[in-house]
């Protein structure tokens, strides 16, 4: 019989979310999209006032160190908390010492990157990385320490806690961050901003989870728990070399104002990419995970949340890629007015990223992280290859670069996840065509409707790119296959309702 208290039992088992999975799973994405548009203003409000504030050369500063903790980051938790949502059970031996793995991971971080500042001095040639990376070193010892706590919440399917968490993580942050920007602090403010972020997430986690560790004990059969994470981590480490190291090539080649530039122009379009894809991978993991062995099930339901994603995520990536330049303008001011061309680059790759990401959902939520691992070992050298190319043109061609060579790679990346399952190419074809097909036509017809009438203000520039969407939208609507398309969302509503 077990000796732990009720409320920690009942934190590892999962039995009881089968009996509406998917009711789960979409009342679950409807709260993680609420607390993702509250995060959503106060992350808008952080970059709207900081931009305002501080320089390029500050934030351009930070991105130094966060382009290569960046890269750790991504190992800290070594894909336990995939490996904790992913078994079907799991003990609470086991869950504790995967927890003293992750705290000691994230120490070990935190002292590597310690030791590591002066080499970040070095090789940027900035001797003010040494304090920022001290700083910023303590945020691998608090993510290490409540990567069980997310995991456990994540398996049981809180959205609510999580969602109130990182909310309440936020309005405590971004306000602090501001004050310190403020009252002169610079680019300390953008230290402060991460720093008490997972200092207050790890705080709230703990309060929140039904569950404490014990001490860890052998023979709990962690191991292939570890393989799986390690694989796993492995994966994300390399997926974060990727994302970073467009930014450790232009900060050494080009400079902290560059650098500043491209990393807020990636930043404020990977505002709302974030926006859609946390939600979805919170709430695809372990619903996934849970429908592993229905193959017919799994691929309806990975279709539909594509489409879904796709319908909300594409008129609003083609309005930021039409109106980038007064999007810019208005929410970082002039002075970041040269960001824009870079904005405009990224933006072309958005959705491609929104599926890329959606191969990790497939391929964690069926534990077959050696396969994960496989995909990013292929496609890592060619991504960084494509920053390469870019690089001596400047950082507007390293952003076009990355973004046709996704797009390019996408076909083969999506058929190399879905093999062993019931998905297919021509299926997600079949999904994606019309919400695709319009944003294009929304392109078109704004970008008409501005050489038409050339506004010259600002709101008016956006104003007029709004209504060549809406133009397009709707003249959409009138073809059959989009309308009901559009229209059988509406059965979604059905499933805010538990099961009777």
């Amino acid at each position: 019989m077990s000796m732990l208290p009720p409320q920690q039992t009942d934190e590892l088992n999962t039995d009881h979310l089968e009996a509406d999975l998917r009711g789960r799973s979409v009342r679950g994405g409807l709260v993680t999209l609420t607390s993702q548009g509250a995060m959503f203003v106060l992350q808008t409000i952080s970059t709207v006032v900081l931009a305002r504030i501080l320089t390029p050369t500050d934030f351009g500063i930070v991105a130094m160190v966060t382009a290569v903790t960046g890269l750790a980051s991504a190992f800290a938790d070594l894909g336990l908390s995939e490996a904790t949502i992913q078994s079907k059970v799991i003990t609470h031996d086991q869950v504790s010492v995967l927890f003293w793995i992750n705290a000691g991971i994230g120490l070990g971080l935190m002292l590597i990157t310690v030791a590591m500042t002066p080499v970040f001095a070095w090789f940027y040639k900035e001797p003010r990385l040494v304090a920022v990376a001290f700083l910023l070193s303590f945020t691998f010892l608090f993510s290490g320490l409540r990567v069980q706590a997310d995991a456990l919440l994540k398996r049981q399917m809180r959205y609510s806690a999580l969602g109130y968490r990182d909310v309440a993580s936020y309005a405590v942050a971004v306000p602090l961050a501001i004050i310190v920007a403020w009252r002169g602090g610079g680019y300390w403010a953008l230290v402060a901003l991460p720093l008490t972020l997972n200092f207050v997430q790890m705080v709230f986690s703990w309060l929140i989870v039904h569950w404490r560790p014990g001490l860890p004990r052998r023979n709990t059969k962690v191991g292939s728990m570890i393989a799986f994470g390690g694989n796993v981590a492995a994966s994300y480490l390399i997926y974060s070399l990727n994302r970073n190291m467009d930014n450790v090539l232009i900060g050494w080649y080009w400079g902290a104002a560059p650098l500043g530039l491209y990393s807020r122009a990636y930043n404020l379009l990977m505002i709302p990419v974030r926006q859609l894809n946390a939600p979805a991978a919170n709430v695809a993991v372990p619903a996934f995970s849970r429908i592993q062995n229905d193959s017919e099930r799994y691929a309806r339901y990975y279709l539909r949340a594509i489409s879904l994603i796709l319908w909300i995520s594409a008129p609003l990536f083609g309005f930021l890629i039409v109106a980038a330049e007064p999007v810019i303008v208005l929410v970082l001011g002039p002075q970041w007015r040269q960001a824009a061309p870079v904005f405009q680059m990224l933006g072309i790759s958005a959705l491609g990223q929104m599926l890329l990401e959606s191969t990790v959902w497939l391929l964690v939520s069926r534990g077959q992280s050696k396969r994960l691992l496989r995909l990013w070992l292929i496609i890592s050298p060619i991504t960084v290859g494509s920053f390469v190319i870019g690089l001596p043109f400047g950082i507007k061609w390293v952003a076009l670069s990355y973004s046709l060579v996704l797009l390019i790679m996408l076909p083969w990346i999506l058929k190399f996840t879905f093999r062993g399952t019931q998905l297919t190419l021509q299926a997600l074809g079949r999904v994606i065509v019309y919400p695709v097909s319009v944003c294009l036509l929304g392109i078109l017809c704004a970008e008409l409707a501005l050489s038409l009438i050339s506004p010259e203000s600002i709101f008016s520039q956006l104003g007029i790119t709004a209504l060549g969407f809406a133009v397009a939208y709707s003249l959409s609507a009138l073809v059959g296959p989009v309308r009901r398309e559009i229209m059988s969302f509406r059965s979604l509503l059905g499933e805010l309702r538990p099961s009777i």
